[in-house]
């Protein structure tokens, strides 16, 4: 490993154990701020190593400074030759360090159970990185202790932001006066929603106003007030301490890049569209466009397996309806290999 890369890699994991620190400690004086900070600064850290590690660089033509969290993040995604982020990985990064920016730089008031959320999605993240880029596995770098500790993790984390809105509506509720706290609130969740949407700027006090009236009104839809957070669920696996919590999109709705130079974006949104929308392609179009046959179609299909992933197909009322992911990954196969060489392949294998 390079020296900058391992020295990278040693500062995250200082980071990451300080920001575990923050969150286990009993009292709560610059708590939330603390391990937000850390946990950011943490994985700007380990995305540099990696990038090193995988052979790219962290310095422009020119620049004197490295490059920033978004750009780290855009090249670990999309960057052929160092890639080692998934779209999923980068939506809960985005989240992290728009949350960071609000603790840092303004106020951002996050309940208990969001915290664990993030702290907990995070440790996840980084375990997952480490083991895929690096080899090695976060549980032999720690003590055994040093994992964050909740008395109110939340089972169902989507249900945990319903409980905020709820929460909200109390703040916000006749003769509380408690608009402030409200507004803290709602930062929080806006920042995680813009996050999921690509959207990198922090929320405005005019559109917290608008989401904190819709609430004093009685709309309390998740998708309705934020429909990025309503286009993701969090998957937990495991038990126990080791129990571990990744975000995943929902079925259906696709995650895309954002144009880099793109003003006040981050790098990757998830874009909720009714499913016929998504899954927009028929069998005979996928042949037209590709420009084979049916039965070529067919093989290509069949060989791929394009059916089996829910980001390529889907079945309704008996039609298999196709994506423009699952075009893509045909024709990039038939740039690999000529159609006849697939067709060759799929009657050795079709009895």
């Amino acid at each position: 490993m390079k020296k900058e890369a391992r020295l990278l890699k040693h500062k995250s994991l200082n980071s990451l154990i300080l920001s575990i620190e923050h969150f286990n400690r009993p009292w709560d004086v610059g708590r939330t701020d603390a391990v937000l900070m850390l946990l950011d600064h943490s994985f700007e850290m380990l995305l540099k190593a990696a990038i090193l590690h995988r052979g790219g660089k962290i310095r422009d033509p020119g620049e004197k400074n490295t490059i920033g969290f978004d750009a780290c993040v855009r090249r670990g995604l999309s960057t052929a030759a160092i890639q080692f982020l998934n779209e999923e990985q980068a939506l809960a990064l985005q989240a992290i360090n728009g949350l960071r920016d609000a603790a840092q730089h303004h106020l951002l008031d996050i309940s208990e159970g969001h915290l664990y959320l993030q702290a907990k999605s995070g440790i996840t993240l980084h375990r997952d990185i480490l083991k895929s880029v690096f080899k090695e596995a976060l549980h032999e770098l720690l003590p055994d202790r040093v994992l964050p500790i909740a008395t109110v993790a939340p089972l169902d984390p989507i249900s945990l932001f319903t409980e905020e809105i709820k929460e909200v509506a109390r703040l916000l509720s006749p003769g509380k006066r408690r608009r402030a706290e409200a507004t803290a609130r709602l930062r929080a969740l806006s920042i995680v929603d813009g996050a999921m949407k690509g959207e990198k700027l922090q929320p405005s006090e005019t559109a917290l106003r608008k989401l904190g009236e819709q609430i004093s009104k009685g709309v309390t839809d998740l998708s309705t007030l934020f429909p990025g957070i309503a286009a993701v669920a969090f998957k937990a696996d495991g038990a126990g301490t080791s129990v571990n919590l990744r975000i995943v999109k929902r079925e259906g709705i696709p995650v895309t890049f954002v144009p880099e130079g793109s003003a006040d974006s981050s790098v990757v949104a998830v874009k909720r569209v009714s499913e016929l929308d998504y899954y927009n392609l028929r069998f005979g179009d996928l042949a037209k466009k590709l420009r084979i046959t049916t039965n070529q179609a067919t093989a290509l299909i069949k060989l791929l397996q394009i059916k089996e992933s829910e980001d390529f197909a889907k079945q309704f009322f008996h039609t298999w309806c196709y994506s423009s992911k699952a075009l893509d990954c045909m024709r990039q196969a038939l740039q690999e290999k000529p159609v006849d060489q697939w067709w060759a392949e799929y009657r050795q294998q079709t009895p």
